[in-house]
């Protein structure tokens, strides 16, 4: 029995969904194919997921999406390595999730749920990045400042995100850039006399 067939089919189903997606894209794909791939009768696809867009749905709901607690990876006083700490705890989760994040990044376009909740995820994202920052900087950096720039760092990570699968493309140290840029931004100035 191969490994996949020792999954809960509901499990199955998803798994083929995600990959056929990935692959041709939801439009183009028959709910026939998810059946076949994930070697259940077409039946059972209807019969966990009642439209083919509540697959999409989900998805979704896969993706992970536990908040990071701040506590674990801030560095007091030093916002660029409480940052860099955070991008890289954000990495590995897309790193777990890479065929799935660039599914649903795709298919934004033409679904609204989807688009969504991509738009939901990336608030979650702004308000990480602000408890990372306002943790890291001790009290020392003006709130409208950080607004800013949990914004601009959510922006880049989304942005990095969704195209991840071209990975190879991103200059390396184009992210460490942008961490030093936010955290000279926010380092507090000397009181001019």
């Amino acid at each position: 029995m191969a490994e996949q067939d020792e999954l809960p089919a509901k499990e199955r189903i998803l798994g083929a969904a995600e990959e056929l997606f990935a692959e041709s894209g939801f439009d183009a794909t028959p709910t026939s194919r998810i059946a076949e791939r994930a070697n259940v009768p077409k039946g059972l696809v209807h019969y966990y997921f009642r439209r083919k867009a509540d697959l999409l749905t989900a998805l979704i709901k896969r993706l992970p999406d536990e908040p990071i607690d701040p506590a674990r990876i801030v560095v007091p006083g030093d916002i660029a390595e409480s940052l860099r700490h955070l991008v890289s705890e954000l990495d590995a989760r897309l790193a777990r999730s890479r065929m799935l994040s660039h599914l649903l990044w795709r298919e934004s376009d033409t679904h609204r749920a989807v688009r969504d909740a991509l738009d939901e995820r990336f608030q979650r994202l702004v308000r990480q990045v602000r408890a990372v920052i306002l943790a890291a900087g001790d009290g020392d950096v003006a709130v409208a400042d950080v607004d800013s720039a949990a914004g601009l760092l959510a922006l880049a990570m989304s942005y990095r995100h969704s195209v991840a699968r071209h990975a190879s493309d991103d200059p390396p140290d184009l992210m460490e850039r942008e961490l030093n840029f936010i955290a000279d931004a926010l380092a507090p100035r000397p009181a001019v006399s």
